[in-house]
């Protein structure tokens, strides 16, 4: 999904004609670049293409001293149409993103030093705990200014919470491996387990060692005499 293109077709919708340096300033001042996956260095591309597909229209450029003459942009109809689909496509998914703590914790961490491990996670921990007090303290700040409305606010204690939720899970997390010195990786289906010793067959001649091919324990398939 284009997060950038709908962000700029967003801010066109609610704010009207706007040119693309006071979008990327929006942009600036919410950082949705950190947040919200939008590629605030395409901004100006991503306009110059919606206009070239139709969505967006030049409505007039201005110029004020020296600076370079600025294009005014406005949401056109197929634009709206766009927006429709792009925030519907936004809304819908209630997956989550990557995950790349959850591949190097699956497939990575058991050749880690133990307490290098924990140091690590912990160096992890406190910096969620440390963005979660100032954007808590940010979300104060601009409350009671007045600048943030539902949704805004509504993002950005979202974004609170699922800090808190994380350090609540570091904490977690540290005291089981504190009880676990070693901890090992589940047996992963694609890992075979050390061969079993051979069985004899009735005439004396040792089989193939039998590898299971699970864990499960294996069937009864005895009959009652």
């Amino acid at each position: 999904m284009n997060l950038t293109r709908l962000m700029a077709l967003g801010t066109l919708a609610r704010y009207g004609p706007q040119h693309g340096h006071q979008i990327r300033r929006l942009a600036d001042l919410t950082n949705v670049g950190e947040w919200g996956g939008v590629s605030v260095g395409a901004l100006y591309r991503e306009l110059r293409a919606m206009e070239g597909e139709g969505l967006v229209e030049t409505i007039r450029t201005e110029k004020v001293g020296r600076r370079p003459a600025r294009t005014v942009y406005e949401i056109t109809r197929d634009g709206q149409m766009e927006l429709q689909s792009l925030r519907e496509q936004a809304i819908k998914p209630a997956g989550f993103g990557a995950d790349p703590l959850g591949v190097a914790l699956t497939f990575a961490a058991e050749g880690m030093d133990p307490d290098e491990l924990r140091v690590t996670l912990r160096a992890r921990r406190n910096r969620l705990e440390i963005t979660a007090v100032e954007l808590a303290a940010e979300l104060d700040r601009l409350t009671a200014k007045g600048y943030l409305g539902v949704f805004q606010a509504a993002i950005m204690r979202r974004g609170v919470m699922h800090h808190e939720a994380e350090v609540r899970w570091h904490d977690e997390l540290d005291a089981v491996l504190a009880a676990t010195p070693e901890p090992r990786a589940a047996l992963l289906p694609n890992r075979t387990p050390d061969p079993l010793p051979s069985r004899t067959t009735e005439s004396g001649a040792g089989d193939e060692p039998t590898i299971p091919t699970s864990s499960a324990p294996e069937a009864d398939h005895t009959t009652e005499p």
